[in-house]
């Protein structure tokens, strides 16, 4: 049959012109079209036309180049069949050995901008068939589509003689499931494009590792980060700065943190308004349903809330074992920081730090003063980082406010589990007791929602002077993270010298009166919570025995 044949079609041109010359100076003949053809003609490598292979010329644009009988007749034929060999004989067909290939940029395109019809354009139709193909056929051809293989592929040829057959099966299945890998990954990405259906029938995301990890969880276990190939999330706008290499735990934490501050810049940087309603001289009547779930006439006044007082402020949150340990709005970074680390300065201790300010100098020169294993902000100060240079393992990640990503994934034995984001800290308003929130009651009902949706469930906080001072979270029993968060900020408010904080917040609704009895204890003179439960009724009667102000806002935040 000849001498060997490699088809070489490649967008990105690194490495490539090595591989040529060595084929080419092995006796191979290669094809080839368009911009490769005319790379390797430029740089000295004989170069067949692919068109004078299969006598059709390119057409429509470049659509049609290597879509044709004489090009995967040549790929597919098994060299141990006589019959396939006999029919390339037949038809003046010469085998195919090698298929170097990688794909049209989709995965960067699609997050471009372009228009549709633009993007269109960039789905790669011959180059996944080619590769497909040959790694099908991987026992007689080798597909290449990765450039960091290059090397290897030359060194095996050599061992092997140019002999495919001599070549080691493990490596050419290894390089065809490379094929796969890649062209699944790639269609998941023109799949999400042409469908705009985040939950469809087959659920495929392209995930590209980005790095592999020392361990997992715990350190006998095995660990990579992969990220979204065609969608840019937080972690794709990241930069590492400074420090030793991210571990998994720091990971989850980071994300927890960056979410927090992206809550924080999305629903209270920006004016948030919410409707809702004042119940508060009816009994019984709760966001237009009675106390059975019945539909009913709601009798209260129309109520609109505006949190537009905390534009100015700089957000921390410090983060342990994925939950927020504390966290504080300040005047400064440094003020910012200094209140979230008296929240909890024994929890903080080898925590994680996010901030919605670039850390300045006077920051720096506080946070050094405790054990951090990572800290992001979206920016750091020359003079920051000459004191930070002093921790040479403090990790120090930058990271941009991200176009929200719309799904949250986890995983299940044989599955996963796929959901909105939960984004939104109020669906509405409804004031539900004879008591009204104040103004700054309601700024801190903001601020402590804000914190809740990211500390684990059940989760109660305390807040005081925008600070979430007590932290219950992770119990499986609410009136237990309710006594945890008021024990813990009377403890902060006794060290003060002042009185407890006037603010509790739940992620999700008191299935009983308990937990106002509790918080009415401590002096707590307003809540925030979901409602929904049927037993509503008793925790605003117990709110209006006290006189504590109570909002529902019909928004649950269960983080499990």
């Amino acid at each position: 049959m000849g001498a060997k044949r490699a088809l070489i079609s490649v967008f990105y041109k690194d490495g490539i012109l090595d591989l040529a010359r060595y084929l080419s100076g092995n006796g191979w003949e290669i094809l080839s079209t368009g911009g490769t053809q005319k790379y390797l003609l430029e740089n000295g490598v004989p170069v067949t036309d692919v068109s004078s292979v299969t006598g059709f010329p390119e057409c429509l644009d470049g659509r049609v180049k290597t879509l044709h009988p004489r090009i995967h007749a040549g790929i597919l034929a098994v060299r141990e069949n006589a019959g396939h060999m006999d029919t390339l004989k037949e038809m003046d067909i010469t085998p195919i050995d090698l298929v170097c290939v990688n794909l049209y940029p989709f995965f960067e395109k699609v997050q471009a901008g372009l228009s549709f019809d633009e993007t269109v354009e960039f789905i790669d139709i011959g180059g996944p068939s080619m590769l497909r193909a040959a790694a099908k056929n991987r026992q007689d051809v080798l597909p290449l589509t990765d450039p960091a293989d290059y090397p290897e592929v030359i060194s095996a040829l050599t061992d092997a003689g140019q002999r495919i057959e001599n070549i080691p099966d493990d490596f050419k299945r290894r390089l065809a499931g490379k094929v796969f890998n890649l062209t699944s990954a790639y269609d998941a990405a023109v799949s999400r494009f042409m469908l705009e259906d985040d939950m469809p029938e087959y659920f495929t995301v392209p995930l590209k590792k980005s790095q592999s990890l020392r361990y997992g969880e715990n350190s006998h276990q095995s660990a990579a980060l992969y990220l979204t190939a065609d969608r840019k999330g937080a972690f794709g706008g990241m930069s590492q700065i400074q420090g030793k290499e991210l571990s998994y735990n720091n990971i989850r934490d980071l994300d927890v943190a960056w979410k927090a501050v992206c809550a924080f810049t999305k629903n209270l940087k920006n004016n948030l308004e919410i409707q809702g309603t004042d119940f508060s001289s009816y009994s019984g009547i709760i966001a237009g349903k009675d106390l059975a779930g019945n539909p009913a006439s709601p009798k209260g006044e129309p109520v609109s809330v505006r949190f537009e007082a905390r534009n100015e402020k700089v957000f921390t949150v410090a983060l342990k074992h994925n939950t927020p340990c504390g966290a504080a709005l300040g005047d400064s970074p440094l003020d910012s920081y200094t209140k979230t680390y008296n929240c909890d300065p024994v929890s903080i201790f080898g925590g994680i730090i996010g901030c919605s300010a670039e850390i300045d100098k006077a920051a720096a020169e506080e946070m050094v003063k405790c054990f951090l294993e990572v800290i992001v902000a979206p920016s750091f100060s020359q003079e920051a980082l000459e004191v930070f240079a002093g921790k040479k393992n403090l990790r120090l990640i930058q990271a941009e406010i991200p176009a929200e990503d719309k799904l949250d994934f986890m995983s299940v034995d044989g599955g996963v589990l796929v959901q909105d984001r939960d984004t939104d800290l109020f669906q509405r308003w409804d004031i539900v007791t004879k008591a009204k929130p104040s103004r700054s009651q309601i700024e801190e009902m903001a601020f402590g929602m804000t914190v809740a949706m990211f500390a684990k469930s059940n989760a109660v906080l305390v807040v005081k002077d925008g600070a979430a001072i007590g932290i219950g979270c992770g119990q499986t029993n609410r009136i237990w993270a309710a006594e945890q968060a008021l024990s813990r900020a009377r403890e902060k408010t006794d060290a003060m010298g002042v009185s407890c904080a006037e603010v509790l917040v739940s992620d999700a609704f008191f299935p009983f009166s308990d937990c106002v009895e509790k918080a009415a204890e401590y002096g707590i003179k307003a809540i925030v919570q979901p409602g929904g439960s049927i037993r509503d009724q008793d925790s605003i009667d117990a709110c209006n025995r006290h006189g504590i102000a109570m909002v529902f806002t019909w928004a649950r935040h269960f983080k499990h």
